[in-house]
C-alpha cells in the first residue's frame, strides 16, 4: 500500500470519524503484520546511578541505559560500565539528540565521539526524537557509519497538527540512512498548556500508520501511556509496545506484568510476540 497524500493526512486529523480512521489505520497494521503484535521488556539504568549489579530476578530482552552523560568521556566510561553489568543481555544507551548535544561543534568531533561509543561496547542507540534533532539525516548517518544502530524513533514534544511534519521527517531519516524499525508518534513530554488528549492521541497513532509506509511498526510506550491506551492504539495501527516491566512482583502470576500485556494484546484480538531491542523473537 502507498502511503497516503499530506492532504489525506490532514483531512483524517480533522475528521471526527475515529472509527472510520482507526479501522484504516488498522486494515494497513493488519495487511503488514497480520496478527502479530510484539512486546519487549525494558530494564532501565539511569546514567547517574548506575548500581553495583542488577538486580535479581528479572527478565529484559533490552537492558537501556537513560540519561544524559555529563560529556563524551562520561558516555565512554558509562557504556563500559554498563556493558559489563549487561553481560549477555542485549544493551542499549542514551538518546541521539543528547550525544549530538555533547559533541558540538565539527562534524569530525560527532563521529569521534560515536566510535568511542562503539569501542567500549555500544551496538544501539535507545531512541532518537525527530523534533529534537538539530541535523537529523547527519547525525543519523554519523551514527549509522560508525556501526551504531538507531531502530527506534520518538517525539519529545507534540502541539496540534505537528505530526505531519515529523513523520515526513521519519521518512526522510529513513531513506537517507535506513535502519529505522519502529516509529513512536506520541509525546515523550505532555505540554502544561496543551496537554494531548485520548482523541488526539487515537488520530496521531493512526494518522502515523497510514503516513509512515517506509517504517514498519508503529510503537506505544505501555509504561508512559498506560495499559488502556495502549491496548486500544493496537487496534487502530500500532503493533508494537515498548517499555514493559521486566520484573513480575508479587501479585501472583494471573496479574503479573507478562501475563496483563499476553491478555491485553490477545483481548485486542492479534498474537503476542516478546522480541528483544534486535528485534527477534524471545523464547
Amino acid at each position: 500500500m502507498t502511503a497516503i497524500s499530506i492532504d489525506e493526512a490532514q483531512t483524517l486529523l480533522q475528521s471526527h470519524d475515529l472509527l472510520g480512521i482507526g479501522s484504516r489505520a488498522d486494515e494497513e497494521r493488519r495487511r503488514r503484520h497480520g496478527t502479530r503484535t510484539t512486546f519487549v521488556r525494558v530494564l532501565e539504568l539511569h546514567v547517574d546511578a548506575l548500581p553495583a549489579a542488577l538486580p535479581t530476578p528479572f527478565s529484559a530482552g533490552e537492558i537501556r541505559l537513560v540519561g544524559k552523560p555529563a560529556s563524551i568521556e562520561d558516555a565512554s566510561t558509562k557504556i563500559a560500565q554498563a556493558r559489563a553489568l549487561a553481560g549477555t543481555h542485549a544493551l542499549t544507551a542514551f538518546s541521539l539528540d543528547d550525544l549530538e548535544a555533547l559533541s558540538e561543534g565539527p562534524p569530525a568531533r560527532l563521529r569521534d565521539l560515536f566510535v568511542a561509543l562503539t569501542s567500549t561496547g555500544l551496538e544501539t542507540i535507545a531512541d532518537a526524537p525527530v523534533d529534537a534533532l538539530q541535523d537529523p539525516i547527519g547525525t543519523l548517518r554519523a551514527a549509522r557509519d560508525a556501526g551504531l544502530a538507531v531502530p527506534r524513533l520518538t517525539v519529545r514534544r507534540l502541539a496540534g497538527g505537528e505530526i505531519i511534519p515529523l513523520v515526513q521527517r521519519a521518512r526522510e531519516m529513513q531513506a537517507a540512512a535506513g535502519g529505522i524499525r519502529t516509529f513512536a508518534p506520541l509525546p515523550r513530554v505532555s505540554s502544561p498548556s496543551q496537554p494531548s488528549t485520548g482523541y488526539e492521541d487515537v488520530k496521531t497513532v493512526s494518522v502515523a500508520r497510514l503516513l509512515c509506509d517506509t517504517i514498519d511498526s508503529i510503537q506505544v510506550d505501555w509504561a508512559l501511556y498506560g495499559p488502556k491506551l495502549a491496548q486500544f492504539a493496537l487496534t487502530i495501527g500500532a503493533d508494537d509496545v515498548d517499555a514493559l516491566s521486566p520484573f513480575e512482583g508479587n501479585l501472583g502470576r494471573r496479574r503479573s506484568p507478562i501475563e496483563e500485556i499476553r491478555g491485553n494484546i490477545i483481548a485486542a484480538g492479534q498474537e503476542p510476540v516478546e522480541r528483544d531491542a534486535a528485534f527477534n523473537r524471545r523464547f
